[in-house]
């Protein structure tokens, strides 16, 4: 088994890490490549036994499974580049969630799957969201599943959800930093705790309510009603909450989705473009 990344951008180093932490992976079985290729090279500061290739023809020729982490403004020329160097022996494995797999199906003569990863998979920990070609062979689609056990939770889901299930598990890491940010940041403007001690607290408090859903203690309502005491502190939080906030995740899934569309619009012109 020898993988792939073309793209080492952020995503591109979370699966690079999660797939070495994880075993799944020794060094000298993974080969990586990037338009800079520069910072390919950089990694070997941190894996020095992992191979670089100075062009993703190369990598292809190499192994039997290509995973694509550029931006989604990329992918279609990129696709439209490699295309001559991928064959039904590889499996091209895309991160991107506006090509769908039927569309990077019609640009390239391969098995074609998409794996939509989460930054918690560097924990080796998360879901990783996944979408596969009905042309991909059985056994390998099954394999692949079972070797994303390795440092994630897989989980198949349709092509109509994949944008809210991207926001919810590969962007709303990003999404509830942002408002426990927010929280820290308000905490040392009105009351005397230092950011420091704040931030602490914050992430103290963030690992043991994973741990209670981990182990199934509550439900998000559950956790909610054990907390929130009739007629105390906790209460009048949330109905502040409620108060002074308009429906933010309204807002964020009609601004995310809108990205989406936007961008997939752009990609099915670049595909058919002559």
């Amino acid at each position: 088994m020898k993988w792939g990344i073309i793209g080492t951008g952020n995503m591109g180093k979370v699966l690079i890490h999660a797939f070495l932490q994880s075993k799944l992976l020794d060094q000298r079985d993974l080969f990586v490549t990037n338009r800079t290729v520069e910072r390919a090279y950089e990694l070997k500061e941190t894996y020095p036994h992992i191979q670089v290739k100075d062009d993703p023809f190369t990598l292809i020729d190499s192994v039997d499974t290509v995973f694509i982490c550029v931006k989604p403004v990329d992918m279609v020329p990129l696709l439209k580049e490699i295309s001559h160097r991928l064959n039904q022996h590889h499996l091209l494995v895309s991160i991107t969630s506006p090509v769908s797999v039927q569309e990077i199906e019609s640009l390239v003569d391969c098995q074609v799957a998409r794996m939509i990863p989460s930054i918690t998979n560097q924990a080796l920990a998360g879901v990783s969201l996944l979408t596969f070609s009905e042309k991909i062979d059985h056994d390998r689609k099954q394999l692949f599943i079972k070797r994303c056990r390795s440092f994630s939770e897989p989980l198949e889901i349709k092509e109509d959800i994949v944008r809210i299930s991207s926001d919810i598990v590969s962007c709303g890491p990003a999404f509830f930093a942002f408002l426990a940010q927010s929280f820290i940041e308000n905490a040392n403007e009105l009351t005397e705790i230092t950011k420091e001690d704040a931030t602490l607290l914050m992430e103290k408090m963030f690992i043991g309510f994973g741990k209670l859903l981990a182990t199934e203690q509550f439900t998000l309502p559950e956790l909610i009603e054990k907390v929130c005491v009739k007629g105390g502190i906790t209460g009048v939080g949330i109905a502040a909450i409620e108060a002074h906030t308009d429906n933010p995740f309204h807002h964020l899934i009609k601004g995310t989705h809108e990205k989406f569309h936007t961008e997939k619009a752009h990609i099915q012109s670049s595909i058919h473009y002559s």
